[in-house]
């Protein structure tokens, strides 16, 4: 089993990525299980579309909180004191393609730590076994943003994450997130943490996009793994309520996942 984290700055079209990704990954024959890492619970919903529930519904850390709100307790630590029911079927779900799809979620805006979700979150996930019990053979992590700090440095750490890539364009605060990024990684070096394998370009056209890239990837000691083109098709498909590579699997936008999946795949898989 190979962890893979993504992070980028909010916006960046991250969640997009990873997800067609995750069906890529899948369509090869992997079983593949895709975690979000952050309060809004979103990054599985195009995946789960029109299957089972919504993600706010059956099984988000959100929806925990809620059902804790309602039952009288006011801590994630609280429920896990009462020794409440909870399973790995309480955290997991499937989505298109039969990728696995779970959430760390948050609480409400202003009423808790959402670094401390996260945390909570996949500590949970190694206690009830999830990784055993559904045997991935790789998890992508969607990490909230640009964070790097608290509970969303949490995937980069010894036994979560082997790998981290980021998703960047070629715009200033795009550039200036990943490198904040790629300054976080190199100070927890020599710890046993994540490595930094790459870097990947989500174009948005802007002047000289790919050169200060391939700039940002050289200062950080790695590499430009791919590059996605901007194209109109992934917002129809996102329209549709599915990723792109359901709604045009045949476009050559498709195929540019399919590569980049091939090129994660042959770095981190292989290895």
């Amino acid at each position: 089993m190979v962890k893979i984290a993504f992070y980028g700055k909010g916006g960046i079209g991250k969640t997009t990525t990873v997800s067609n990704l995750s069906i890529a990954l899948a369509q090869r024959g992997l079983r593949v299980l895709q975690v979000g890492c952050d309060p809004k619970a979103d990054s599985t919903r195009i995946l789960r579309t029109g299957t089972e529930k919504t993600v706010e519904q059956d099984f988000d850390i959100s929806s925990l909180v809620r059902r804790m709100r309602e039952g009288g307790y006011l801590t994630v630590m609280d429920h896990i004191r009462a020794r409440k029911p909870f399973e790995a079927q309480d955290i997991v779900k499937t989505g298109a393609a039969g990728v696995l799809c779970a959430e760390a979620g948050g609480p409400l805006p202003g009423q808790g730590c959402a670094g401390r979700a996260v945390i909570t979150a996949l500590e949970k996930m190694n206690e009830i076994g999830v990784y055993d019990i559904y045997s991935p053979d790789v998890v992508l992590y969607d990490v909230l943003g640009d964070v790097v700090c608290g509970g969303f440095a949490m995937p980069m750490r010894s036994g979560y994450a082997d790998h981290v890539f980021i998703v960047t364009s070629g715009e200033s605060m795009s550039i200036y997130a990943a490198a904040n990024i790629g300054l976080a990684l190199q100070g927890f070096s020599g710890r046993g943490y994540a490595r930094m394998s790459g870097i990947i370009l989500n174009r948005r056209e802007v002047p000289d996009e790919e050169n200060r890239v391939s700039a940002l990837a050289a200062e950080l000691g790695t590499q430009v793994v791919g590059s996605l083109s901007r194209s109109p098709l992934v917002l129809r498909a996102e329209e549709e309520g599915k990723c792109l590579l359901q709604a045009f699997p045949e476009s050559e936008m498709a195929e540019e996942y399919r590569r980049l999946a091939d090129a994660i795949a042959a770095m981190t898989l292989s290895a």
